[in-house]
């Protein structure tokens, strides 16, 4: 078996290995066997890609070369290590993050594969959060799809820098300048190729390293050992200008690389390799690898270059935190001597140890047993059992330190987007923001033991999930669960069923609509009552104003000379944000305003906080009557990926949805259509695309913005959501 043996350097001893023994947790790690690993030795990656470019794949892959695995495991089989939830192994796609440890060449590195379904783009949303690199994988085919282009944008936002592997290059039709070109035109990103494929398609042997003049010739078998041997004469040719493209477009950004270059020296690949290390860690540039990971070629090049070029926590700049005392801003060193800091993002429900709280530390060290302070909730927490872990599986550990990601239980007040740290120095770190749900139906519990164990159920997965939303409606006794789409919701319905063992029935998904206001008005709140002793008196003046786009719910206080006390301005605002739950069009939620408390008066005797609240809310719904209300519906992203013949069908299937289409492309032998339509028009869409195309079109989607909706259809959805 050919495993992390291949690459210069001291490797680890990788015989320690979990899945030995008991099944779920294995042999408590040494003390000075973690700290065996330096800082700088340390990688926190995660794998990210659009659904079905070999994420995986590929992770299962590098799992096997560093010996965390002795056995390749396959999303086909349904037997991939890291899609461990029964759900994952029957429909083929990973639905949860997983997160996992391994060695190679010398170095800890911590990985998370993360979904590739938009649906569960908060999974990736809050890895990409907790991590220093990526590794960004692409159909050698398709180069980039549209959720490459969402989880591209989610790293941008989190400043993480990332490495490019071109997949299925075996493929019929792959094309690496194909797929570099679309790094380029449609993420606006400098792609850096370090390696060049050996053969295409069906003959696809191997890559061509550029940067030692090496070509790695690999069979189909991963126990065979690659081949390493000196560039054909064919190729010569080709490899000599692209490398001479790569140290140019390297020097460009480089001043050290470019006294160099234009002296004529002779650069080593020690050089060159450093030179591309820091323009990855800029974001200058992104190194672009490719492989096979389905026929195991290219894997042990990829672990190298997250070795060479991702960075170390170390490596990234001081984490920037708030003094909940103060309110101001501090830094947190990647230091383990630091004061503990670390955010818990993301809480799993396991059936054997309870609730699990998945944490990364950015600074310091914790012990079992040590109390934390959790910031966001002003709640302390004591540590229990701490564990690295692989999927499913734990491996008990006595302490963390800098830059480890783990999982802990025992944190019953902690929750996604938590600060934990040392109560001595109190931080708030940034909590992570997550897409507001689009899609919602209503279940109902079968029979009166169900009921119980309902609310326990959807109570558990929201606690996992912060984009499953429960919300109870008075109105029509009816509790609605909301998510970003359908196959969201088919997923958490479907482990309610099976996981909790809940009996429901389960309504058509409906469109979690909202309403805004397009006018400023000012508007009076008066809350008075008197019952023969002490009363209630709180009065207030509203202006509500229509926020920008996206900009949720903004308060603001504006009363001069105490005609409010400070002390009731909080239960205005509270009072606001409950008016805000149900809008004046339909009863949906009211979204985007701004609510300015300017004026008002009180009663010394008489007022109160609960008197404010209720006169803020009044404020606020007779404000809304005025302000013209209009609804908003969700629109949706979508590209559908057709046979030529099909694509009539396809754009007359989309205007008929109230579809507009965006444009249209040639994409690999097939044609591509960008259209944004509305969700409410998508529902059954899977079907109708099978049939419009003989079962040959594929199609993925995503919640773009909200729009207005039509006044006659505005009249309509109102009428059904009144039961008029």
């Amino acid at each position: 078996m050919v495993k992390n043996t291949l690459t210069v350097g001291t490797n680890v001893d990788t015989t320690h290995n979990p899945d030995q023994g008991d099944p779920q947790v294995g042999a408590k790690t040494d003390k000075a066997a973690e700290r065996a690993f330096p800082l700088e030795l340390v990688r926190n990656i995660g794998i990210i890609a659009h659904i079905d470019a070999g994420k995986t794949t590929t992770t299962e892959r590098i799992l096997y070369y560093t010996g965390r695995t002795y056995k390749i495991g396959e999303v086909h089989d349904g037997t991939a290590v890291m899609d461990w939830m029964d759900q994952e192994r029957e429909r083929g796609i990973t639905i949860t993050a997983a997160a996992t440890t391994c060695y190679w060449n010398g170095h800890r590195i911590n990985i998370i594969d993360t979904p590739g379904h938009v649906d569960f783009t908060a999974e990736v949303e809050r890895s990409l959060r907790v991590l220093d690199g990526g590794v960004v994988v692409f159909d050698g085919v398709s180069g980039v799809e549209a959720q490459s282009e969402t989880v591209w944008r989610q790293a941008d936002k989190y400043s993480v820098p990332r490495i490019c592997f071109i997949n299925k290059m075996d493929r019929v039709g792959a094309d690496f300048e194909h797929s570099i070109a679309t790094i380029k035109e449609r993420l606006q990103a400098k792609p850096l190729a370090i390696q060049l494929p050996l053969g295409s398609e069906s003959d696809f042997r191997g890559v061509i390293d550029l940067i030692d003049e090496k070509v790695w010739t690999f069979t189909d078998s991963a126990e065979d050992a690659p081949v390493i041997g000196p560039v054909p004469e064919s190729d010569k040719a080709r490899v000599a200008e692209a490398r001479h493209n790569m140290i140019e477009l390297l020097a460009e950004g480089d001043d050290r690389l470019m006294e160099a270059y234009l002296d004529g020296k002779e650069l080593s690949v020690s050089d060159i390799r450093a030179a591309i290390r820091r323009a990855t860690l800029a974001r200058h540039l992104v190194p672009v690898l490719c492989g096979s990971a389905f026929r195991n070629k290219g894997i042990q090049l990829l672990l190298d270059a997250v070795v060479d070029y991702l960075p170390s926590p170390g490596d990234m700049l001081p984490i920037s935190a708030i003094n909940p005392k103060s309110g101001e801003r501090v830094l947190r060193e990647a230091r383990d001597d630091a004061p503990f800091s670390a955010l818990a993002f993301k809480v799993v429900s396991d059936p054997f140890m309870g609730r699990l709280v998945y944490f990364r530390v950015y600074s310091g060290k914790m012990k079992v047993g040590d109390q934390v302070l959790n910031t966001t909730r002003e709640r302390k927490e004591r540590i229990g059992r701490l564990f690295l872990m692989h999927a499913n599986r734990r491996e008990e550990i006595a302490e963390v330190d800098t830059g480890a990601i783990a999982a802990t239980v025992g944190l019953k007040n902690t929750f996604t987007g938590d600060t934990l740290c040392d109560a001595s120095a109190p931080v708030v770190l940034e909590a992570i923001r997550f897409p507001e749900p689009v899609i919602s139906v209503a279940v109902e519990p079968k029979t009166k033991v169900d009921q119980d164990k309902l609310g326990e159920a959807l109570s558990k997965l929201a606690d996992e999930d912060p984009t499953f939303k429960v919300h109870f409606d008075p109105e029509t006794g009816e509790t609605l669960v909301s998510g970003m789409g359908e196959l969201h919701l088919d997923v958490l319905i479907e482990r309610m069923l099976r996981e909790f063992k809940v009996g429901a029935k389960v309504g058509r998904p409906q469109v979690a609509y909202r309403e805004t206001i397009t006018a400023p008005v000012k508007s009076e709140g008066r809350f008075i009552r008197q019952f023969g002793g002490r009363g209630q008196y709180g009065h207030v003046w509203l202006e509500l104003e229509p926020g920008e786009p996206g900009s949720g719910f903004e308060f603001a206080d504006k009363v001069k000379a105490g005609a409010v006390p400070k002390e009731y301005i909080p239960a205005v605002e509270a009072g606001a944000r409950e008016a805000l739950e149900s809008g004046a069009v339909a009863g949906y939620p009211v979204v985007d305003v701004k609510v300015t408390v300017y004026d008002g008066s009180y009663h010394e005797v008489d007022s109160s906080e609960i008197a404010f609240k209720m006169a803020g809310s009044l404020g606020v719904k007779n404000g809304l009557k005025r302000a013209n209300p209009i609804l908003l519906e969700p629109i949706m992203s979508i590209e559908v990926v057709t046979p030529e013949e099909s694509v009539g069908d396809i754009i007359g299937d989309l205007n008929s949805r109230r579809g507009q289409i965006e444009g249209i492309e040639t994409r690999g032998g097939s044609t591509v259509v960008h259209a944004r339509v509305p969700l409410a028009e998508t529902f059954g869409y899977a079907t109708t695309i099978r049939s419009l195309s003989q079962g040959r079109a594929t199609y993925t989607m995503e919640f773009e913005r909200y729009r207005e909706v039509s006044a006659e259809l505005a009249k309509g959805i109102s009428a059904r959501t009144k039961g008029t």
